[in-house]
């Protein structure tokens, strides 16, 4: 008890140290030097395992023996990742959710097994042509180079989710070469908390990512979006229906990839080889039959922005193949993500909308731009990052007014249809529907402390309430309020204004509960 309670106020005391801001900035930097480092890595092996499968299947196309040869080579990689996902599960699937859960506590994998296995898989997935993307594997990558510099700084739990955090945001950065996306990304689908801190300190570690892969691969984005004019605004009413339109297809999309993974959850027996030998046995398939649905989709980018608008039936042929491919490989648990291919089928959607409009081929890149933006509001239901994401892609800001319409109308749309969000429900799926705090083999270390902050929003519960009369969550200790710059040390009888700020510490096991439950309180509400 002495020794759990003196390491409790040396993270307290850390806390409200005004040298720890200044130092969480600089373990940001570090942690965005280490994660862009092992991205950008990870992002050369994927581009040229992808460029011998392309080489290799190219050739192989006319000989009937060389393809049976392909397919063995399917078989090996298929051995190779089943014993790799065994040797570390946490690497199955997307590896969103993992980091998800290890910044709200439930999860603890370990980094030095995740590192080199994600690795390996995403890189041996990419030769074999699976239809999966790099973002989703970049931000666990991010995520545990985050926790390998907490580990080798000494730092506790509570800071080392920060660390985390910084590391998510570092590995969306690296991946789609847009660190402004890494940070809303990391801050409004994984951390769920906005505190100045916090957010310079994800932001120093996006950058420095960026800057890491920049030096490596050039300062292109990995969707570069050119304008031939802006949407004149009588045309909006366009802009409106493709949100409509995304978010319905949004909510299918969540459904149709939910129902894959309850499809493939039958299967209980030589796992995980047996889920994974339908999407290598596909892979094999459309690497001669139709290659460009193979990996992540840059091959269809490149089609639908080439010069003069593809026709609508490839487009629609390519927007059913390529979902249907992704949501088998997905369904199947394979390491890989699904962002990009989502970016991809936003793209078509938008293309198929701008020719079914019968709008005008000036406009073409609009819309691709749009539907990238509204598919990717209408399925994680992030709307801010969705509205950055095509604006670090675009690298302009004259499509801004339209870009935002067609995210929010897309949220709102595919939320009235009861469908999850799509990495809530992996994250509900990875640790219970309830939030049953338990790590990988087992629970939390018990005795662990974690520090938490919420704010008195105007007209909420919170304001007014006196310290004593707040039904403060189950192990909630509250340590200062900070009012307007002054920290004052609270006592039953001091009373919460609005504005104020509440440093609070808790049991790592309860904390994200305690978030939770303290957040509804303070949150604010208009008066009446």
């Amino acid at each position: 008890m002495g020794e759990s309670g003196s390491g409790a106020r040396s993270q307290v005391a850390r806390r409200l140290s005004r040298r720890f801001q200044v130092a969480l900035v600089g373990e940001g930097a570090l942690v965005g030097l280490a994660a862009g480092a092992v991205v950008t890595l990870y992002r050369m092996a994927l581009s040229g395992a992808e460029d011998v499968l392309r080489h290799v299947t190219g050739l192989a196309s006319d000989s009937p023996l060389a393809m049976a040869g392909w397919f063995a080579v399917l078989a090996v990689l298929l051995a190779v990742v089943g014993r790799l996902v065994r040797w570390e599960p946490a690497t199955s699937g997307s590896g969103i959710p993992q980091v998800d859960a290890e910044v709200a506590g439930r999860y603890d994998a370990p980094w030095a097994r995740v590192l080199p296995a994600k690795f390996a898989e995403g890189a041996l997935c990419s030769l074999a042509g699976l239809s999966l993307g790099r973002e989703g594997p970049s931000v666990q990558l991010g995520g545990m180079s985050g926790k390998a510099v907490s580990r080798a700084l000494g730092r506790r739990r509570g800071e080392e989710r920060l660390l985390v955090t910084c590391g998510a945001a570092a590995g969306m950065s690296a991946a789609f070469h847009a660190p402004f996306t890494g940070v809303l990304f990391a801050l409004e689908e994984i951390h769920r908390e906005f505190t100045a801190p916090l957010i310079i300190s994800v932001m120093c570690s996006a950058v420095v990512s960026d800057l890491v892969v920049s030096q490596a691969l050039g300062i292109q984005p990995v969707m570069a979006l050119a304008f031939s004019a802006d949407l004149p605004h009588p045309d909006y009413p366009f802009v409106i229906v493709l949100g409509l339109v995304c978010g319905v297809l949004g909510a299918l999309h969540n459904r149709g990839m939910f129902a894959a993974q309850d499809l493939f959850a039958r299967v209980r027996t030589h796992l995980p080889e047996a889920r994974l030998a339908l999407p290598f046995l596909l892979a094999g398939v459309a690497a001669f039959v139709w290659p460009e649905l193979m990996c992540g989709g840059d091959a269809i980018l490149e089609d639908l922005l080439a010069p003069g608008a593809p026709a609508l039936g490839a487009v629609l042929a390519l927007l059913a193949g390529k979902y249907l491919f992704t949501a088998l490989c997905f369904g199947s648990g394979a390491p890989g993500g699904t962002l990009f291919p989502l970016v991809v089928m936003g793209g078509l959607v938008g293309g198929a909308f701008a020719s079914v409009a019968g709008l005008a081929p000036t406009y073409f890149a609009n819309f691709v731009a749009l539907g990238v933006a509204g598919l990717f509001s209408g399925v994680v239901r992030a709307p801010v990052t969705a509205v950055v994401l095509v604006f670090e892609l675009t690298g302009s800001l004259d499509a801004l007014l339209s870009v935002c319409i067609v995210s929010i109308v897309a949220y709102v749309t595919s939320s009235l249809t009861r469908t999850d969000a799509f990495y809530e429900h992996l994250l509900a799926a990875l640790v219970g529907p309830e939030g049953a705090d338990e790590a990988r083999g087992g629970s939390l270390s018990h005795g662990e402390k974690d520090l938490g902050t919420v704010r008195v929003g105007a007209g909420s519960r919170l304001e007014g309430m006196l310290v004593r009369d707040v039904p403060w969550p189950d192990g909630v200790r509250l340590l200062t309020v900070d009012r307007a710059g002054r920290e004052i040390a609270p006592t039953g009888a001091t009373r919460l204004e609005a504005l104020d700020e509440l440093l609070f510490i808790v049991d790592a096991g309860a904390a994200a509960d305690a978030r939770l439950k303290l957040h509804v309180m303070g949150a604010p509400r208009a008066r009446t």
